[in-house]
C-alpha cells in the first residue's frame, strides 16, 4: 500500500496575544495532580518520555529530545544555546538543566542560570480523536537582561522502521514578514515539513557557492524582558499541511489552549472509574496509578484503529524508537493488568487490533510496524514470528470475559477464538503439546540451538486449554468444553512427567526433538501459575532457588541461574533481569504459598517507577549490577503491567467471576498493615470499593457496590451472597525491607527462601550476607510460641546470620 501524501508541520511561535495568565490551565493542572507529581534533580543521561496516541517526544534530562508524529520522526538533537547582553560568553542551556517535573499530562524541565530561567513544557494531546497536533512543547522565559536564544535541531523526516525513506532532508528558509519558515525538503516532493518561528531569524545557511557542509538548523529568538515578559513560545508539530504553511501554523497555534485543556481533563478524570489503592505505603498507591497511566500512554492510533505498542526509547540515528510498534504477546500479557484495573474498553480495542490481523489459519500476529502500510508487511519475517501469541489470545479472552462479563464481545469474536485454539491443536508435537515449530516460544536465541518445545509454551498451552474449556461452556458447546478440559489435564500430566527432573528438583527449560531435555535452570516455569488454574506440583525446591541470589537480584529476577555455563548478565536472554520475569515470579510465589518472596519481587518492580524514566518501568537490567542496559526501552508496557498484576491478584488476592457476580479475595497483606482499601474494582457492570480491616486473627474484607456483588474466599462456594468475609491470618506474619540498592551495586540484600505453616509449626528460611543482622517487624497471631533460630525483642524478630563468605542461610522455627 502506498504511503498517503503527507506534509509534516512543525512551528515555534511567540504568542503575541497570549501571556502566562492566559495559560491558567497549566497552573490549575499542577495543583490538581500534585499527588502524582514526580520531581527530581536532572540526571543528564537519564531518559524521559512524553507520549500519546498521535505522537511522542523522547529525550534526556538535559532537555535534548527527538520528536515523532506517528509514524514519522520529524527532528532530533533539539538543543538550546543562549547569549546574554553585555555578557560575552556563549551559554550551553542544556548543561544548566536543573530540575525535571513529571505529571501525567506534561513533563517540565527547568534550566537555571544566575541571570535567567527557562522552563521547557512538553505534552502529548489526549482526549481528542483527531487533534490538530499530536505533541506540543512551549518555553517560559524569565531573564534579568535581554537574551539571544538559539533553538537548534537536526531535520530527520524518517518514516518508522522498516519503511523506505526519501533521503536526508534539507532546509530552505522562506521569509514571511519579519520572520519566516523552514521548509524541509526530501527526495519525495509530497513528503516535507515546515519549521517556523515568528520574530526569529534563521541561523546558519550555507551559501550554494560553499563546499557541501552540514549544520543543524537554527531558529534565533531575541528576548527582551521589558517587552516580552509573560510571553510563551510553543513548539508544535502536526502531520498534514497546506499550500500556505504560515496560515497552517497559525491555525494549529490557535488549537493549543484547547488541546491542553482536553489533555488536562483527560488525566483529571483518569481515575474516575479505574482502580486505585489506599494503603499504609504511599509508594504502592502512587506506583499503581503511574502503572495504569503509562500503560494507557502506549495506545497509538493507526488509521481508524487503536493498538498497543510495546515500548518507547529514543532512536538516535535510526528510525526505531524503542519498540514503538504493535506486538501481540506484549499486548496480551498486558491485558491482564488492564482488566485488573478495570479499563475494559482498552482491552477490547487491543484485542480488536490483533483479531483483525489474525491469519487465515488462526495464528495471531507477533509484530506490526506503524509503517506497515508502506510495504508488503505479509512478506516480512516479523508478522507471525512468535508462537505464543496464539494460545495467549485464548487466555486473554477468557480473562476479559471473567472480569467484564461481556458475553456479547465473546459471541462476536467466538470464531476468532476457535480458530486460534484450533491452530494450537493442529500444530502439536508427538507428545500432544503445542510446540515451537510455529515460531519462537520465549527465547529468540539459545545455545547451542533453538528449542523444539519450551516449558514456557507448554504451560501456556495447558492454561489456554483450560481457558477454552470455560469459554466453550459459556458458549454452550459442552463437547468442546469437555475436550479442552481433558486436553489441559493431559498437558499438565505430560509437563510433570517429561519436564520435572527429580535429581535437580527442578523443571527443565525445554525438550528436544529426540525426547531429551535441556536441563538449564530458568525462570520460565513460573508462567505455569499465571492464570491461577494450573501450577507445578513439585516446585518447592525450584521456588526456593528462584528466591535465592542464584536467580533473585536486589532489583528483580534473572531469567536463568547465574551458575549456568553461558550466563551473561548483559545478554538479552541468558542472564539479564526483566521486570516481566520478576512479575511472573512474584505472582507464582503468591499463588504457591511464598508471599514474602512474592512481595519482595513485586516491590522491586514497583520501586523501578522512580529509577530511570520517571513514572515508567524499564525493559531490562543487568543481571550483575543494578543498572538498566543501555538499549533498554525506558518506558516498557509489560514492565508496568508487572506492577499491576502481582499487586492486585497477588498481594490483594483478587479473582473475578463476573458471570456469577462474585469477587474472590485471598489477601497476602504485609505484617505491618492494619488496613487498606481498593476503589473502583470493576467486575461486570459493577464498581466495587473494598475495605480490608485487620482484626484479631483475621482480615475483615467488606464491599460496597453500585449493584449486587458477592464476596468469597478462595476455593469457597458460598451458600449465600455476602458483602463481608473474614479471612484467617497465618500464625506468624513477618515484614521484610523493600528498597532498591544503590546504582551499580551487586546483590546483597535479605532473601526469604521458604515459608511454611501448618498444625503447630511455622518455619521461615532466610538468606543474607554472612555476619549481618536484621530486626524485622513481626506479628505472632498465636500466643506463646517456642522460637528457635532467632529472638523476638520488643515486638521485632532479631536475626543474626552466621559468619563466613557470601550468603548464609538461617532457619527460624515457631512451635506451639
Amino acid at each position: 500500500m502506498k504511503m498517503k501524501k503527507r506534509c509534516a508541520l512543525l512551528f515555534v511561535l511567540a504568542i503575541s496575544a497570549a501571556s502566562a495568565a492566559s495559560l491558567e490551565p497549566l497552573v490549575s493542572f499542577s495543583r490538581l495532580t500534585k499527588s502524582l507529581e514526580l520531581l527530581s534533580q536532572c540526571a543528564p543521561r537519564e531518559p524521559w518520555t512524553v507520549a500519546g496516541e498521535h505522537g511522542a517526544l523522547f529525550g534526556r534530562q538535559d532537555g535534548t529530545f527527538e520528536a515523532w508524529l506517528w509514524p514519522v520522526k520529524i527532528l532530533s538533537h533539539f538543543r538550546i544555546d543562549a547569549e546574554l547582553a553585555n555578557y560575552p560568553v556563549p551559554i550551553d542551556v542544556n548543561a544548566l538543566a536543573a530540575e525535571i517535573k513529571v505529571t501525567p499530562a506534561e513533563t517540565i524541565i527547568t534550566y537555571s542560570h544566575a541571570a535567567f530561567t527557562i522552563r521547557q513544557h512538553m505534552f502529548a494531546a489526549r482526549g481528542e480523536e483527531k487533534p490538530a497536533t499530536g505533541i506540543a512543547a512551549y518555553f517560559e522565559i524569565e531573564s534579568a537582561r535581554p537574551i539571544e536564544i538559539t533553538f537548534s535541531f537536526t531535520p530527520e523526516m524518517l518514516r518508522m522502521w522498516p519503511a523506505p525513506n526519501y533521503g536526508r532532508p534539507n532546509g530552505e528558509w522562506i521569509a514571511h514578514g519579519s520572520s519566516g519558515v523552514y521548509v524541509l525538503h526530501t527526495d519525495n516532493p509530497h513528503f516535507s515539513a515546515i519549521v517556523a518561528m515568528p520574530r526569529t531569524r534563521p541561523g546558519i545557511l550555507v551559501p550554494y557557492q560553499e563546499h557541501p557542509q552540514t549544520f543543524p538548523l537554527q531558529l534565533k529568538l531575541s528576548y527582551d524582558p521589558k517587552r516580552d515578559h509573560g510571553m510563551v513560545y510553543p513548539l508544535v508539530m502536526a502531520l498534514e499541511g497546506s499550500s500556505q504553511p504560515y496560515d497552517q501554523a497559525a491555525d494549529i497555534e490557535s488549537s493549543i489552549p484547547q488541546l491542553y485543556s482536553q489533555t488536562l481533563g483527560y488525566y483529571s478524570h483518569f481515575f474516575d472509574k479505574r482502580m486505585t489503592a489506599e494503603t499504609p505505603d504511599a509508594r504502592i498507591d502512587t506506583a499503581l496509578k503511574w502503572a495504569e497511566i503509562t500503560i494507557d500512554q502506549m495506545q497509538v492510533k493507526y488509521h481508524d484503529e487503536t493498538g498497543l505498542v510495546a515500548g518507547y526509547y529514543e532512536s538516535a540515528d535510526s528510525a526505531r524508537p524503542g519498540y514503538a510498534w504493535f506486538f501481540g504477546r506484549d499486548t496480551l500479557w498486558t491485558t491482564y493488568a488492564i482488566n485488573s484495573y478495570g479499563d475494559f474498553g482498552l482491552t477490547r480495542r487491543a484485542l480488536d487490533f490483533l483479531i483483525r490481523r489474525q491469519r487465515a489459519d488462526g495464528k495471531i500476529m507477533h509484530e506490526y510496524s506503524q509503517s506497515a502500510d508502506a510495504l508488503d508487511w505479509k512478506t516480512t519475517p516479523y508478522f507471525y514470528a512468535s508462537a505464543d501469541s496464539t494460545p495467549l489470545l485464548v487466555m486473554a479472552m477468557n480473562d476479559y470475559v471473567k472480569s467484564s462479563g461481556d458475553m456479547d464481545y465473546l459471541k462476536t469474536n467466538w470464531e476468532a477464538v476457535r480458530k486460534a485454539y484450533e491452530f494450537t491443536r493442529a500444530h502439536e508435537g508427538n507428545d500432544g503439546i503445542y510446540n515451537n515449530k510455529e515460531g519462537t516460544g520465549w527465547v529468540e536465541s539459545w545455545p547451542p540451538t533453538m528449542p523444539e518445545e519450551e516449558i514456557y509454551l507448554a504451560s501456556l498451552d495447558e492454561q489456554s486449554n483450560h481457558a477454552m474449556s470455560r469459554l466453550a461452556s459459556l458458549m454452550d458447546d459442552s463437547k468442546l468444553a469437555v475436550k479442552a478440559q481433558q486436553k489441559a489435564a493431559d498437558i499438565g500430566a505430560r509437563i510433570e512427567s517429561e519436564y520435572y527432573e527429580s535429581a535437580q528438583k527442578f523443571y527443565a527449560f525445554s525438550r528436544n526433538a529426540d525426547g531429551s531435555v535441556d536441563h538449564t535452570a530458568t525462570i520460565y516455569p513460573s508462567v505455569a501459575w499465571w492464570d491461577g488454574t494450573f501450577g507445578l506440583k513439585q516446585a518447592g525446591a525450584m521456588l526456593t532457588r528462584w528466591a535465592s541470589d542464584e536467580f533473585s537480584t536486589d532489583w528483580g529476577t534473572r531469567d536463568l541461574s547465574n551458575r549456568t555455563s553461558f550466563y551473561d548478565p548483559i545478554s538479552y536472554h541468558q542472564g539479564s533481569v526483566w521486570p516481566l520475569f520478576t512479575g511472573w515470579a512474584s505472582l507464582a510465589e503468591y499463588r504457591a504459598g511464598r508471599p514474602l518472596s512474592g512481595y519482595a519481587h513485586m516491590m522491586q518492580n514497583l520501586d523501578l517507577t522512580w529509577a530511570q524514566d520517571l513514572g515508567s518501568v524499564t525493559e531490562l537490567l543487568s543481571g550483575e549490577f543494578y543498572q538498566p542496559l543501555g538499549r533498554s526501552s525506558s518506558h516498557q508496557m509489560w514492565s508496568s503491567a508487572m506492577i499491576v498484576t502481582p499487586l492486585l491478584r497477588g498481594l490483594f488476592g483478587l479473582d473475578w467471576d463476573a458471570q456469577n457476580k462474585t469477587l474472590r479475595v485471598t489477601p497476602h497483606l504485609p505484617a505491618d498493615w492494619d488496613k487498606a482499601a481498593l476503589k473502583h474494582v470493576q467486575i461486570g457492570e459493577a464498581s466495587v470499593d473494598l475495605a480490608y480491616q485487620r482484626r484479631p486473627g483475621e482480615w475483615r474484607v467488606s464491599a460496597k457496590s453500585n449493584s449486587r456483588i458477592c464476596l468469597a474466599a478462595a476455593e469457597e462456594n458460598p451458600k449465600s451472597c455476602v458483602q463481608i468475609i473474614e479471612i484467617r491470618v497465618p500464625p506468624v506474619e513477618i515484614g521484610i525491607p523493600a528498597v532498591l540498592p544503590g546504582q551499580g551495586d551487586k546483590t546483597h540484600q535479605l532473601k526469604v527462601l521458604d515459608e511454611r505453616a501448618g498444625g503447630a509449626h511455622a518455619t521461615f528460611t532466610f538468606a543474607a550476607q554472612a555476619g549481618s543482622s536484621y530486626d524485622l517487624p513481626i506479628r505472632v497471631n498465636r500466643s506463646n510460641p517456642k522460637v528457635t533460630g532467632a529472638q523476638i525483642r520488643s515486638g521485632r524478630l532479631h536475626m543474626q546470620f552466621p559468619p563466613g563468605q557470601g550468603y548464609q542461610q538461617l532457619a527460624v522455627d515457631f512451635v506451639w
